[in-house]
């Protein structure tokens, strides 16, 4: 009597479930769930949501993550201190950031690509533009880099 084949279960690697993972750091909560909401039509994302510089380096610290968005106009240190500190030191020193801000000027938009960044959305966001900059994003190891940053 023969058993059935049974057919080997693949878990996701570890890469790959960080690489879904996407941290939301903004001071204002009401963009903060627009731009969660907005995340969630890319499938299989798990979004985190942090609301202060000190909780997003809190997070950006103790977890990896497959994409950050980032806004620049923050109480306390800032966005770009924060950018700097997560690639200065941090388990997400390579993960791309796309920033999300209301800042358009070329002078900040440089700061931020010298910064390593991935890609800068202006606000007010396009839905579709900021949901295909993240698909980009965690599409895996060869990520395209970004168009508009």
């Amino acid at each position: 009597m023969s058993m059935p084949e049974r057919k080997p279960q693949i878990e996701p690697s570890p890469d790959s479930a960080a690489r879904r993972r996407v941290l939301i750091v903004d001071d204002e909560e009401s963009m903060r769930l627009l731009l969660g909401r907005t995340v969630e039509a890319v499938p299989n994302v798990e979004i985190t949501l942090a609301g202060t510089c000190e909780e997003a380096l809190h997070l950006a610290g103790s977890r990896n993550y497959g994409v950050i968005l980032l806004d620049l106009l923050m109480p306390g240190v800032g966005g770009i201190e924060v950018l700097k500190a997560i690639r200065r030191a941090s388990p997400n020193s390579a993960t791309p950031v796309i920033i999300v801000s209301v800042m358009a000027d070329e002078d900040t938009k440089n700061v931020c690509r010298s910064l390593g960044i991935s890609d800068y959305v202006v606000k007010p966001i396009v839905r579709e533009s900021l949901v295909a900059a993240v698909e980009a994003q965690i599409a895996g190891p060869d990520r395209p880099t970004a168009t508009r940053a």
